[in-house]
């Protein structure tokens, strides 16, 4: 079994800001699928589960990922190699997709909740959202929507991580690599 999360906030004021890529993936992922709702409190997150895929997005916010994908990995038994976590990566050009086991959290506060509550060795895909201007600005810039021209490039973009996230299931991470790394 997978556990495919997305890293973003709920609430609609969030749907489309940098941080929720994540979600985006997930969204796009499910809209695919025969999908069924997995109703369950403790897992704080809107989960869902195809064939022996489940797809998480947490509700805790961001910076308390960890907790909700720790109750879904405990509950499933899930090993880490076998979670794959999408996220925006500040330190990527936009668009930009890469991928990697372990590493650090680069400050991304979701990182760091999920590898203090699961430990490091998960599947992470990384999506560039750029930087701002102003390295001060960082908390705006990751909470501010994405332009029109940018959500235009992330439709291809989505697309392109959702078939290398299903490679992900049946290659190696080096192969993977290889053949979806975008720059």
């Amino acid at each position: 079994m997978y556990l495919i999360v997305g890293l973003g906030n709920i609430g609609e004021k969030y749907q489309y800001t940098r941080h929720n890529v994540g979600f985006l993936v997930i969204d796009e992922m499910a809209k695919n699928l025969q999908t069924s709702n997995v109703n369950n409190s403790n897992f704080q997150s809107t989960l869902l589960k195809s064939g022996y895929n489940l797809f998480a997005k947490p509700t805790t916010y961001m910076n308390n990922s960890g907790v909700a994908v720790h109750s879904i990995k405990e509950y499933y038994k899930i090993d880490l190699e076998n979670i794959i976590v999408i996220h925006d990566d500040l330190d990527l050009p936009f668009g930009t997709v890469k991928f990697k086991i372990g590493g650090g959290h680069g400050g991304h506060n979701g990182l760091k909740s999920l590898d203090s509550h699961i430990g490091k060795d998960y599947i992470r895909v990384r999506i560039g959202i750029g930087k701002p201007q102003n390295k001060d600005d960082v908390a705006n810039f990751v909470l501010s929507d994405f332009s029109k021209e940018e959500l235009n490039k992330l439709e291809d973009i989505i697309k392109h991580t959702i078939n290398a996230i299903e490679a992900l299931k049946t290659a190696d991470i080096d192969e993977v690599k290889s053949k979806f790394t975008l720059k």
